[in-house]
């Protein structure tokens, strides 16, 4: 009963957290000049690059208006020579998989998924051999606060060699992040001022 109701504590505090960190990311994002902000997240740090081995799979996501955008690093990666995937859901019970994202510059083979924006099914399966990815919070030693839903967690623990790169704004920084086993920590974290890691 005494490690349920630690179970259950952590769980809420985990929730007050996220919510906290979700408002103060959106604050700061609505506080920013757009053009400003469109020169934020261009291409990936040269440290970031070097962690890349050439012609892997690299794994991105279509961000939400309030994550640090990642659209910019597709393009730049796939003019770059890198095959890049998106998530994909064939529904909202479904685990998350990847799949080919063959068009970042015009986004015709983009279509509505279960959680947004996914490439189209027609455009095949991909494996992403590394893996940028969205948070609520990060620490400076690579842990990671998502959205509670565990798809990138879930995934990452069936693919645990998959090199893993957080996107954050700076604000969305924390001095520690209460963690569970299933939680995957990053092996590097870019915000538009630093590079943390790589760990």
């Amino acid at each position: 009963m005494e490690n349920g109701s630690l179970s259950e504590d952590l769980h809420e505090r985990k929730w007050a957290l996220r919510r906290e960190m979700r408002k103060l990311r959106s604050d700061h994002v609505a506080g920013l000049d757009p053009s400003t902000r469109a020169l934020l997240f261009r291409r990936p740090p040269t440290p970031v690059m070097e962690m890349l081995p050439q012609g892997s799979t690299i794994g991105l996501y279509y961000e939400i208006p309030s994550e640090a955008p990642a659209r910019a690093y597709a393009r730049f990666l796939y003019e770059s020579g890198y095959p890049v995937a998106l998530p994909a859901f064939t529904g909202r019970d479904d685990p998350m998989h990847f799949r080919l994202w063959e068009d970042p510059f015009g986004e015709t083979d983009i279509e509505d998924g279960a959680y947004g924006p996914q490439p189209k099914a027609e455009n095949g399966e991909a494996e992403p051999d590394a893996l940028f990815v969205p948070l609520v919070a990060f620490t400076d030693s690579g842990k990671r606060m998502g959205q509670g839903a565990a798809h990138y967690d879930g995934w990452l623990a069936k693919h645990p060699d998959t090199i893993t790169i957080g996107m954050a704004w700076d604000v969305q920084l924390v001095e520690d992040l209460p963690t569970e086993p299933h939680d995957m920590p990053l092996r590097a974290i870019v915000t538009p001022t630093r590079l943390y890691g790589p760990f």
